[in-house]
């Protein structure tokens, strides 16, 4: 045995993997910079029909070419409250037909014969790709270009996984151990392993693919290695679930046994099979003869589509299993507040954290609406019982203010964004600070309703009326402002620019009327002082939900 060509075939070996986790990465990102928006689409569309749930999951997957990414969305957005368990279960079982995507690729790339191999040609596009990201100035062509260079480095992996096959292949030594290697359940468990380390089920099947069009091993042997890599695939799951709350870890937990559970299955129907002397091997060398690359990768999807349609009747068992498994535990919440729509593990999806993102804010904009309307009708009724609420909602809007700038930062800093997306992180500073301060006015104006009360005085009733008439113009900005933020409605964003105005119109004219007030007595200086100061602070919060509103012509000029 030639141990330097042993050594030299394990460092292509690593160098095939090595290029092969890039390309998947390069694809990964620029696909979902290119597809962000219909990404944002798709997931919102969750719903409790299941067939719905697997659509989304397997559209989502092939789209990103990454399942574990879409399992620790899923697990982010059952974290956040967002979707349901039973809704994350279908969408992983989706996403598990969806990844069967890049086996079936690289499996076509394999053909070729005396011609030049599809693989050569496909291998190409790497440099295509590359020489579009280098001159292209729009970023959309970019974009494109990182996804032509990643599909193109795909392959330029794979031809040297296979160069390396190729070369243990010719190892008798090497083919006599390999071919020792027959019990199923050791080769599910190195499957398993091997893909746990590298994190992509995808490699996994790919070496397999190599190795069985070698002849390094066989059909039956790469089967088995790639049922291991769905168990191994779910690593990724559990890393983010123990890292998240309890439904999180349910998810994560579902993954694996949904994916343990195909395995199991089909280890017993192969069971069955062999007692008739029959393999998946010979089935599907039958159905596909002289193209074993097609079937590996057609029993992969086989595989995972079947083990869907017979779990996904059990879907509700499943979880309720699950929910045995992992009870509901009552413990102390580390922090008095969280974000509630992000977290870390959305930093895999970048376009739809943005999209979550956005959640937040909107969220954050309730908050302060309330506490607006709070101090208002404490200002007019002197009625401090939801002092309490107001407080603990300041705290939580200085909370998403100081957290939630911190997410995007890192956010921003994430591949795989598009320019529009891009565009929106850069105004969310200037959002989120413009909802904070809109707080902090707010909590002004409860202080000169605390000194009226302290000094056993009131508003007139004139001037109560006013500050109600203020409130409602206030909550038909808030309304018209929000819609135009949340989806980027112009007319929306006209009618809140004058009622906006309005507001500065009727702000003056309050401190007009409320000045007369005083100069016929009817009103004491230290009550019109009160009073002057809350029409300006207002005034202010209107200034601040406008801001908002505009924040969307920024959007418009990225294409």
């Amino acid at each position: 045995m030639d141990i330097i060509s042993i050594i030299t075939s394990v460092l292509t070996l690593l160098a095939g993997i090595g290029v092969f986790l890039i390309a998947c990465q390069m694809m990964s990102s620029n696909l979902e910079a290119a597809s962000s928006e219909k990404l944002k689409q798709l997931f919102a569309r969750a719903s409790d029909s299941k067939l719905l749930g697997v659509g989304i999951g397997a559209l989502g997957t092939a789209a990103i070419q990454s399942s574990g990414a879409t399992t620790v969305m899923v697990i982010g957005f059952v974290n956040a409250g967002i979707i349901s368990l039973a809704q994350a279960a279908t969408i992983i079982y989706g996403a598990n037909i969806g990844t069967t995507v890049t086996a079936q690729i690289v499996a076509l790339g394999m053909f070729g014969g005396n011609s030049v191999s599809t693989s050569v040609i496909f291998s190409a596009f790497a440099g295509l790709g590359a020489f579009i990201s280098i001159f292209a100035k729009r970023s959309t062509y970019k974009t494109i270009g990182g996804i032509l260079a990643g599909f193109g480095l795909l392959f330029v992996g794979l031809e040297l996984m296979s160069g390396s096959m190729e070369e243990f292949a010719a190892q008798e030594g090497v083919k006599s151990f390999l071919a020792g290697i027959g019990n199923p359940l050791l080769l599910v468990l190195l499957g398993a392993v091997f893909t746990a380390i590298i994190q992509s089920s995808s490699v996994m099947t790919s070496i397999a693919l190599a190795m069985v069009v070698t002849g390094l091993i066989g059909i039956d042997q790469g089967i088995y290695l790639t049922m291991g890599s769905n168990i191994g695939s779910c690593v990724v799951a559990v890393i983010a679930g123990v890292t998240s709350g309890t439904n999180a870890k349910r998810t994560a937990l579902i993954h694996l046994l949904f994916n343990c559970t195909g395995v199991i299955l089909f280890m017993l129907a192969a069971w069955g099979l062999g007692m008739f002397d029959i393999s998946y091997g010979t089935i599907f060398e039958r159905l596909f003869p002289s193209a074993p690359q097609m079937q590996l990768a057609m029993f992969h999807t086989f595989f995972n589509t079947v083990t869907v349609l017979i779990m996904l009747p059990l879907t509700g068992l499943l979880v309720n299993v699950v929910k045995r498994m992992i009870p509901e535990k009552q413990v102390a919440a580390s922090s008095e507040f969280t974000l509630h729509y992000v977290n870390d593990n959305m930093l895999r999806t970048p376009p739809i954290a943005v999209s979550q993102v956005k959640r937040e804010i909107l969220r954050m904009a309730d908050i302060a609406l309330q506490n607006t309307d709070r101090s208002l009708d404490m200002a007019m009724q002197l009625d401090f019982s939801t002092k309490a609420g107001f407080e603990k909602d300041e705290r939580q809007l200085n909370f998403i203010n100081q957290e939630l700038i911190a997410y995007v930062v890192k956010l921003s800093g994430r591949s795989g964004l598009g320019e529009k997306d891009r565009t929106y992180l850069s105004g969310t500073y200037r959002n989120i600070r413009d909802l904070e301060r809109i707080g902090d006015y707010a909590e002004n104006i409860v202080e000169y309703a605390t000194a009226l009360a302290d000094s056993s005085q009131q508003f007139s009733d004139d001037a109560k009326y006013e500050i109600s008439q203020l409130k409602e113009l206030l909550h038909q900005l808030y309304k018209n402002a929000l819609t135009a933020y949340q989806n980027e409605d112009f007319d929306a964003l006209g009618k809140a620019n004058v009622i906006e105005e309005e507001i500065d119109d009727y702000t003056r004219r309050m401190e007009e009327g409320h000045i007369a007030r005083m100069e016929k007595g009817i009103c004491t200086p230290s009550v019109g002082a009160q009073y002057l100061e809350l029409s300006s602070n207002a005034e202010r919060i209107a200034d601040h939900m406008i801001n908002l509103a505009k924040s969307i012509k920024a959007l418009v000029v990225v294409k």
